[in-house]
């Protein structure tokens, strides 16, 4: 059984009815995560509170992004960014802001995950002019679910589909991910995912078939503030297949 065939029936048994008691909402139970690493979990900013994320990346890039949760099960944002602006040289920036939006219809119970539906065109690491992409796909829309559990603190699990409207060098269509986040004691999470890139390994597409396998570590530091820290492409998958793009994300969340 090669790794695709293997995280097709780990995303299968996920969005299927789980058999495991169910836990907090994952991060400590304190704030839902809303991304394992680059994709989306099924996790939500609350009614009323809104989220700043920064994304530090290879070239001096940088990535904002602004979330409201308008409602507790509905939240929109805005994203913007480019490469070389940290630093002296001339800043390259993205051809269009990035939008995002989430609904969720069903929370997560005993034995259900949480369901996310949703779409999200801002991708990461820069964007490519020449295949009119960014090194890291946009989800586009999206099908996402997180199921979380009480072990030794909290482990959370994530799965999710995605279609990307990112396809002039690779025009297949569904694409999968899993992902796992493990807290380690009160400020601590641990976080692997794997993104298959099925629309990421054809054609004159960046990736060559071995999907993306992404670490981070994230500490939270309190009143909404959590750093992480991400390794990204150990599969060595990507344009310059050297493992580890290093990046730095800062996240911060708050009521109005």
């Amino acid at each position: 059984m090669n790794v695709r065939t293997a995280t097709m029936l780990i995303l299968f048994s996920i969005f299927c009815p789980s058999l495991f008691g169910q836990g907090s909402a994952g991060s400590g139970g304190n704030l839902e995560p809303r991304t394992i690493v680059d994709m989306p979990t099924a996790g939500m900013l609350a009614s009323g509170s809104y989220g700043l994320d920064f994304d530090f990346f290879q070239d001096g890039g940088l990535l904002l992004n602004v979330s409201v949760g308008l409602l507790d099960w509905f939240s929109v944002g805005i994203s913007h960014g480019g490469s070389g602006i940290i630093g002296s040289g001339t800043p390259n920036m993205n051809p269009l802001p990035g939008f995002n939006v989430k609904l969720r219809p069903l929370e997560e119970s005993f034995l259900l995950p949480a369901l996310v539906i949703g779409f999200d065109s801002q991708g990461k690491e820069g964007y490519v002019d020449s295949l009119d992409r960014y090194v890291i796909k946009s989800p586009g829309v999206f099908l996402a679910a997180s199921k979380n559990y009480n072990f030794l603190g909290y482990i959370s699990f994530h799965a999710g589909l995605n279609y990307s409207f990112e396809r002039n060098d690779d025009n297949r269509d569904v694409n999968g991910y899993i992902g796992v986040e493990k807290t380690i004691g009160p400020s601590l999470s641990l976080l692997v995912e794997y993104n298959i890139g099925i629309n990421d390994s054809h054609g004159r597409a960046i990736g060559d078939g071995k999907g993306y396998l992404n670490t981070a570590i994230k500490w939270t530091v309190g009143g909404g503030l959590t750093l992480g820290f991400t390794i990204k492409d150990l599969t060595k998958n990507g344009v310059d297949k050297s493992v580890g793009s290093r990046t730095i994300r800062i996240e911060y969340a708050r009521f109005f």
